[in-house]
This record gives C-alpha cells, sequence and structure tokens, in this order.
C-alpha cells in the first residue's frame, strides 16, 4: 500500500461516504446504505470495495467471515487531497478563484459566511 492513496472516483467516494458515517461495516453494511439511496448492485459494491482494499483507500479485516472495511484515511483528509488537487487542475492555484468559484455555483448561508470568514481571519493570524 503506497503512503497516499490515489483520488478516489465517484463511485468510490460514494462508498468512502458511506464509510466516514457509519464507521468499518461490512460489504452488506454499505450496500444496504447506498440502496437506500439509489439502485445498486451487491456485487458492484463488493468489488468496488476490493478494488478500493487493492488501491489503499479502504482496509480490509479478514478475521470474520464477513470481511470488516474501513477508510484509510478521515474524511477531512481526502477532502483536502481532493480540494488540493481541484485547485490545482481547475483553478490553476488561485484560492480566490476556487472559492469565487464555489460560492457562485451554490448560495452559502449566512452561518457558513461567518463560519469562513472566521476561518479566514485565524488563517490570517496564523500565518503572518
Amino acid at each position: 500500500m503506497s503512503a497516499k492513496p490515489p483520488r478516489p472516483t465517484n463511485a468510490e467516494l460514494e462508498i468512502l461516504a458511506v464509510l466516514w458515517e457509519i464507521g468499518p461495516a461490512t460489504v452488506r453494511d454499505v450496500y444496504d446504505a447506498i440502496s437506500r439511496r439509489r439502485i445498486a448492485q451487491y456485487s458492484t459494491t463488493l468489488k468496488f470495495m476490493q478494488i478500493m482494499a487493492d488501491k489503499g483507500l479502504l482496509s480490509r479485516d479478514e478475521n470474520q467471515r464477513a470481511h470488516i472495511y474501513a477508510a484509510t484515511k478521515p474524511r477531512e483528509w481526502t477532502q483536502r487531497q481532493l480540494a488540493g488537487d481541484l485547485l490545482e487542475r481547475g483553478f490553476s492555484g488561485s484560492a480566490k478563484a476556487l472559492l469565487v468559484g464555489a460560492l457562485s455555483a451554490k448560495k452559502a448561508s449566512k452561518a457558513e459566511l461567518a463560519e469562513l470568514r472566521k476561518f479566514l481571519d485565524e488563517y490570517r493570524e496564523q500565518n503572518k
């Protein structure tokens, strides 16, 4: 397993989101969670999770008959990696352009804007 897992695909992110929400789980648990939102196939979920384990995105505990899978990295780590990749690929490294694009794409609530202001103020203080 490499030190830095590869960037997850959309289907892999869906599986990771379930595991971040419910914690370590069997394929059946993940399949059940996904199939509550959309039509899914158990065999496809199983195959994706096996591939994700091979890629280092998931760990697999094989001590029980039903293997238990867990995300190898926390949600925040993965989000930082995805944001960094998007920042470089889509916004030429400009954090301002990324933020403007995000705020233009979806209206932020007053609470979200207040959190952003607080974060930016704290960031500025830490990086003086």
